[in-house]
């Protein structure tokens, strides 16, 4: 059994959480980005409130344990470990909830090379337990706006997870999967599984666009979220988004490891 104390430490030891690497001028550039109603840092969300920077610091303050202070402006930024291990119960105990009614679930990450371990292991337990993982558009194109122009991307399944590869990335299956934001993924993969008239999902987990983009869709949806992605805790303000676990998402994928352990543990899933 993982004990809170236990992974409280491992949060601080691997910079998941107190000082994380996420800058305070990256968070706050994204907060001001995010008030200006720039769709990529809104990644799937419509915001029904006003949120202006002043809010939005504010919320961050109140969800994450960043300076609430306007004239802190440079540095490193910070993440409550009490607010992470507040958050991970919850998320663990939607995931408990889930695999009580035995209903079908989908995974999706824009962050593949550190999360893909963590949603896996999540997706094995739930499958285990007789949740059906779903899997629609596989193969699919999804043309993605990125920093370098348009570019398409083919929707793949790893383990259960879905994520995005660039079509000339090389020989297909050998990267880990791109780096993305964008709602529009999880968009085609729910229009499919419409489609295709089989099960949506009852829960959709996962980061980025792949929760916002669930969440404003009317879907339950939960995920990650690091300082400087307000776009989720907003959701989660606004009820869009139903838990967000604040965390450093860029660190190395085996840090996340006793994170899965302790959620399945929380959700009555361990083995």
């Amino acid at each position: 059994m993982v004990t809170p104390a236990e992974i409280r430490a491992h949060l601080l030891a691997v910079r998941l959480a107190g000082v994380v690497g996420t800058s305070r001028e990256v968070s706050l550039r994204r907060y001001r980005l995010f008030a200006a109603r720039d769709p990529r840092v809104l990644i799937g969300i419509d915001p029904e409130g006003i949120w202006g920077q002043r809010e939005l610091l504010a919320l961050m303050a109140e969800r994450c344990g960043v300076s609430a202070d306007p004239r802190h402006t440079a540095g490193p930024d910070v993440i409550d470990p009490e607010r992470t291990l507040a958050a991970l119960d919850a998320f663990a105990g939607r995931l408990r909830e889930v695999a009580r009614r035995g209903a079908p679930v989908l995974f999706g990450t824009g962050h593949p090379r550190p999360l893909l371990g963590f949603y896996a292991g999540l997706a094995d337990a739930l499958s285990a337990a007789g949740c059906e993982v779903l899997t629609p558009a596989q193969g699919r194109c999804v043309d993605i706006l990125t920093r370098f122009g348009l570019r398409t991307h083919r929707l793949d399944y790893v383990r259960g997870v879905a994520l995005v590869r660039e079509t000339d990335a090389g020989r297909p299956g050998c990267e880990p999967g791109a780096h993305s934001h964008s709602p529009l993924p999880v968009r085609v993969v729910l229009e499919a599984a419409a489609a295709g008239g089989g099960p949506l999902p009852e829960l959709v987990v996962g980061d980025h666009g792949w929760a916002c983009g669930a969440g404003q869709l009317g879907f339950e949806a939960i995920g990650l979220a690091d300082t400087d992605d307000p776009a989720l805790f907003v959701g989660e303000a606004e009820g869009v988004v139903s838990a967000v676990v604040p965390l450093d998402d860029g660190v190395r994928s085996s840090y996340y490891r006793p994170l899965t352990r302790y959620v399945l543990e929380r959700a009555c899933l361990s083995q």
